[in-house]
C-alpha cells in the first residue's frame, strides 16, 4: 500500500521527441488511478517511468514520501501486469506465479501458500498444473495478475491487461479487476485507451493528450464538467456532438444561431455564468446523444441510420442548414415508433448544453459554486462584508479578529439588511463584489438578507459556528401488532410511536416485501418538515437560538443533537415533533434504495 507523487515529469528522447510533458499528481493509498488517452498520448511511458522501465528525463518521482528516480525497478516494490501476459511459456501456472518468489529464495513452503491464496482468489486452482497455452486469453491474464499478486506489491500498475481479449471477456476480467482491487485494498494505476473500462473501473481518471494532461477528475465529474472539448468527445459514447453556433442575448433568453433560418432559444438560467463577452460571438456547442430530445419546434432532421442496441436504439440523422448538413446522433428507447427516412425535429436538453471556446476548445460555461470561502473581520460583533458591515444576529458573540466565512451561493434571503452593489442580474442569479472578487448568488429578491445559520465561521483553522442543516434524518421502523384481520401497522421512529400512514406503508411494503417491518429505515425530510405538535417523536430543548428573521430550537432525540424551527410559543423543555410522510423519504441504509 502506497501513495505517489509525480511532480513535473517529462520524457523527451535523444530525438528532441516530448512524449510526457510536466505530469503532476498526487495519488492517494488505494486509490484506482487511469490513465486513458488516444494511442501516443503518453500514458503508457508514464507507466513505465513509474516502474522504473523508462528514465525519467526530469522531475521527481515520490513513493511513500520517498524520491525513487534513480531506483532499481526491482527495489520500488511494484508489480507489473503487461498487454500480453508475458508468461513463461514452457512453465506451469504454479511456476510462473511462483517465478519471482524463488528468485528472492522465499522458502517453499511460503511461496505454496501465497500461489494458493493467489489462485483461488482469481479462481483459477485448477489450472496450476497447466501451461499457459492450455489456457484461454482470460485465463492466461488471471495467472499474470497472480503472479503480480504473490509479491504483495505497493502499487500495481496494469499496462492495457485487456486489450486481447474478445469483448464478452473484456467486460468480465473488467468486474473481476475492480474486485480484486476492493480485496486487497492497494493502490492500482491501469492504462487504457477504452473510455468505457476508465469510467466503469477508475476512481480517479487522467486524460491525456499528446503528453499533456487535459483532466484529473472523478468519472462522473469528467462525464458532466468535461474541461475542454478534447475531454468532451473522447469521454461517453457515442460521441458528443459539436456545432459552431453564434451566441446571442435576447432579454432573458439565449438565442443559439446555426444560420439566419436555424435556430435554438435556451434560458439564461441554463448559461448563468456565462462571460457576456461571449455574446454575438461564435462559439463550440457541445450536447451528449442522451440529451438530444425529439421536439415539435426543433430543427428539422431526417433520419439517416438507426442502430437497435436491444434496450435503446441509437439514431443518426441529418440537419440541413442553409448552406450545409449537420450529422446528429441521438438515443430513443428502443420501442420508439421511428424508422429510416423519417422527418423528425431535435432540440436540447439546455441544462446538459457544453460551450467552448471556438479557438481554444476550452470550456467557458462554469457552474455556479455551491458555496465560497470569504475572509473578513468582526469588530464589536459587527462583520465586513460585501463593502458595508452587518450587525451578527443575537445568537453569535465572536471576539474582535479575522475570520473565515463559507458562505453558500443560496444564502441570500430577502430582507433589508444588505445595500448590495449589484454588478451583474438575470433572473433568479446576481453578482457582487467583495475586495476586488466576484461572488454569484440564486436569488431573485431585490432587498437582501444574509442567512448566518446556514455559514460556517472560522477561526484560527478551527470552527466555530456550523451551519444548520436543512436536512434530517431520523431512524425507524414499521411496526406490526395483532395477528389476521386485526393486524396493524405503524411508525416507530426514534422509539416512538406515531400515527400510520397507511398509503406510505402500502408504498414500503410494495417496494421492500411483505417482511418490511423487519427492517431498520432511515426517514430523510427537511427541517421544515418536523412540526412541534401534541404527541409523536418525544425531544428536549437544549437551547434556543435566534437568527434575527427566524428562531431555532437545538433539541436532543435519543442522545444526538438536531434543530427544528420554532413555529409556537412553548412553556416546556420536553416538547413533541409530528412529521409529515408525504414530504418524508424512506430509505432502506442496507441498500441505500428509496422505498417510498
Amino acid at each position: 500500500m502506497a501513495n505517489l507523487k509525480l511532480h513535473h515529469i517529462y520524457k523527451v528522447y535523444p530525438n528532441g521527441v516530448k512524449a510526457v510533458n510536466d505530469f503532476n499528481i498526487d495519488i492517494n493509498d488505494n486509490e484506482f488511478i487511469v490513465f486513458v488517452g488516444p494511442s501516443g498520448c503518453g500514458k503508457s511511458t508514464t507507466l513505465r517511468m513509474i516502474a522504473g522501465l523508462e528514465e525519467i528525463s526530469s522531475g521527481d518521482l515520490f513513493i511513500d514520501d520517498k524520491l525513487v528516480n534513480d531506483l532499481e525497478p526491482k527495489d520500488r516494490d511494484i508489480a507489473f501486469v503487461f498487454q500480453n501476459y508475458a508468461l513463461y511459456p514452457h512453465m506451469t501456472v504454479y511456476d510462473n506465479m511462483a517465478y519471482g518468489l524463488k528468485n528472492r529464495k522465499m522458502p517453499k513452503d511460503e511461496i505454496a501458500k501465497k500461489v494458493l491464496a493467489a489462485a483461488e482468489m482469481l479462481d483459477i486452482k485448477e489450472y496450476l498444473d497447466r501451461l499457459p497455452k492450455e489456457m484461454s486469453g482470460g485465463q492466461r491474464q488471471r495467472v499474470a495478475l497472480g503472479r503480480a499478486l504473490v509479491r504483495d506489491p505497493k502499487v500495481f500498475l496494469l499496462d492495457e491487461p485487456l486489450s486481447n481479449l474478445d469483448a464478452k471477456l473484456r467486460t468480465q476480467m473488467r468486474s473481476e479487476i475492480t474486485k480484486l482491487h476492493n480485496k486487497i485494498k492497494t493502490t492500482f494505476i491501469y492504462v487504457t485507451h477504452d473510455q468505457v473500462e476508465a469510467m466503469t473501473m477508475g476512481t480517479r481518471i487522467v486524460v491525456m493528450k499528446d503528453g499533456y494532461i487535459q483532466q484529473i477528475d472523478s468519472p462522473m465529474a469528467l462525464y458532466n464538467k468535461p474541461i475542454n472539448k478534447f475531454v468532451a468527445g473522447f469521454i461517453g459514447t457515442p460521441q458528443m456532438n459539436f456545432y459552431n453556433v453564434k451566441l446571442l442575448k435576447e432579454k432573458d433568453n439565449i438565442i443559439l444561431a446555426f444560420d439566419e433560418e436555424n435556430k435554438l432559444s435556451i434560458s439564461y438560467l441554463d448559461v448563468a455564468k456565462l462571460d457576456h463577452s461571449y455574446f454575438n460571438q461564435e462559439v463550440t456547442i457541445g450536447i451528449r446523444p442522451e440529451h438530444v430530445i425529439l421536439s415539435s419546434n426543433g430543427l428539422p432532421a431526417t433520419v439517416t441510420l438507426i442502430e437497435q442496441l436491444g434496450t435503446e436504439s441509437i439514431v443518426y440523422a441529418d440537419i440541413k442548414l442553409t448552406d450545409k448538413i449537420v450529422s446528429i446522433t441521438l438515443k430513443v428507447p428502443f420501442d420508439y415508433p421511428i424508422k429510416l427516412n423519417d422527418e423528425i425535429k431535435v432540440s436540447f436538453d439546455t441544462a446538459h448544453l457544453h460551450i467552448f471556446d471556438k479557438e481554444t476548445t476550452q470550456s467557458i460555461l462554469i457552474d455556479i459554486p455551491t458555496q465560497y470561502e470569504i475572509t473578513t473581520t468582526i469588530t464589536n460583533n459587527t462583520i465586513s462584508l460585501f463593502n458595508q458591515t452587518i450587525k451578527l444576529p443575537k445568537c453569535l458573540n465572536f471576539d474582535d479578529g479575522e475570520y473565515k466565512l463559507i458562505i453558500p451561493s443560496t444564502s441570500l434571503t430577502k430582507g433589508n439588511d444588505l445595500s448590495l452593489l449589484i454588478d451583474n442580474k438575470e433572473e433568479n442569479i446576481i453578482r457582487v463584489k467583495h475586495n476586488d472578487y466576484y461572488y454569484h448568488f440564486k436569488t431573485n429578491e431585490t432587498k437582501y438578507s444574509l442567512q448566518f445559520e446556514k455559514l460556517t465561521i472560522i477561526k484560527d483553522d478551527k470552527i466555530i459556528h456550523n451551519p444548520i442543516n436543512d436536512e434530517i434524518e431520523l431512524l425507524g421502523y414499521i411496526r406490526k401488532e395483532g395477528k389476521g384481520k386485526n393486524t396493524n401497522y405503524f411508525f416507530e421512529i426514534e422509539n416512538d410511536k406515531l400515527n400510520p400512514d397507511y398509503d406510505k406503508i402500502q408504498k414500503v411494503a410494495l417496494t421492500d416485501g411483505i417482511d418490511c417491518h423487519k427492517h431498520q429505515y432511515i426517514f430523510k425530510t427537511n427541517i421544515n418538515n418536523l412540526i412541534i405538535s401534541n404527541e409523536g417523536i418525544k425531544a428536549s430543548i437544549i437551547k434556543e437560538l435566534n437568527y434575527n428573521d427566524t428562531i431555532y430550537l437545538e433539541v436532543l432525540i435519543n442522545d444526538k443533537t438536531y434543530h427544528i424551527k420554532k413555529t409556537t410559543d412553548i412553556t416546556t423543555n420536553e416538547i413533541y415533533l409530528s412529521l409529515d410522510f408525504n414530504k418524508t423519504s424512506i430509505v432502506n441504509p442496507n441498500t441505500n434504495i428509496i422505498v417510498a
